[in-house]
């Protein structure tokens, strides 16, 4: 009998480990490694546990992600980082398995794997195929803005909303205002831009889910593009994906507000195309789980993949 293949998670105890945790609790077509809360920061032993599995997936900060890697001598061992250490990395393989038809295979047959981030999921996925059709110029200047549910800010951030002074948190927080968010490389690169966008982000007062938007001026688009072009692309490149759709543009004509935590549970991703011909406005708009396709979700999405499970 074949043994099934030993997952590794570094670092399950913080909110997208714990996640992933959940996420594979009960599967019989693998095992899950965990350390025991008094060797987790014992380097020595994490090093043994990453060398000993088939797949680790790393649940870090930037930091500790990179000395686990660097820990690695078992060229055998299989790695998805979740964290943003290697997300512009060349030599790693981008975790968004919609990128295009043949990312699937990139990421099944890869030794390492970037997860993407949470927001950079929904910029790409809107921003990426428009780019490759030439209706959006790589050079445009992009602005993009999203709210995450407070979950997104890590531990720190739950226990300020969930912890004995909840009460007193902030419905709203923007932030990011010094043009400086580490996921702003991300989204430039992976979304075919050649030029940094503006990325504003900001929490709200609800645990998870992310709504981001991407506005654009037709005519600052490429001759010939319209709200139902760039929706007619987004359509064909989505096509047949089991995790992303695409709201029909009826459904977007008819819709009146967007609820960031509708996807919330799911390891789905909705795009939007919302626009007005008369004042020659397009809104391109994202909802989706920022613990599930924006995290642990699209983890474990990619080690299906890893595990020779090629859907798209």
């Amino acid at each position: 009998m074949t043994t099934s293949p030993l997952v590794f998670i570094d670092g399950d105890q913080g909110t997208t480990g714990l996640q992933i945790h959940e996420r594979l609790r009960g599967r019989t077509d693998l095992r899950l490694l965990t350390l025991p809360d008094t060797e987790r920061k014992n380097a020595a032993r994490r090093a043994e546990a990453i060398n000993h599995c088939d797949i680790a997936i790393l649940c870090l900060p930037d930091a500790a992600a990179r000395e686990a890697v660097a820990a690695i001598t078992n060229p055998a061992v299989q790695v998805i980082d979740a964290s943003s250490a290697h997300r512009t990395d060349p030599q790693w393989v981008y975790g968004f398995p919609e990128l295009d038809a043949a990312q699937p295979a990139r990421i099944a047959s890869a030794q390492r794997v970037s997860n993407p981030g949470c927001y950079p999921t929904g910029a790409v996925a809107l921003l990426r195929p428009l780019v490759q059709a030439g209706l959006l110029g790589r050079e445009h200047a992009v602005t993009v803005h999203a709210v995450s549910g407070y979950s997104g800010g890590g531990r720190a951030r739950v226990e300020e909303h969930e912890g004995p002074g909840g009460a007193q948190a902030p419905a709203f927080q923007l932030y990011g205002l010094k043009l400086e968010h580490k996921h702003t490389p991300e989204i430039a690169q992976h979304a075919g831009l050649a030029q940094r966008p503006i990325f504003l982000p900001a929490y709200g007062a609800f645990r998870q889910g992310i709504v981001l938007s991407i506005p654009l001026f037709v005519h600052q688009l490429p001759a010939g593009a319209s709200g139902e072009r760039l929706h007619a692309c987004l359509q064909q490149h989505y096509a047949g994906t089991a995790h992303v759709e695409v709201m029909p543009l009826a459904q977007a004509e008819a819709a009146e507000h967007l609820d960031p935590q509708a996807l919330n549970g799911t390891n789905q991703l909705r795009l939007g195309v919302f626009s007005n011909a008369r004042h020659g406005q397009v809104l391109l708009t994202a909802v989706f789980d920022n613990l599930g396709k924006g995290a642990s979700g699209a983890a474990v999405q990619n080690l299906d993949l890893m595990l020779g499970r090629f859907a798209r």
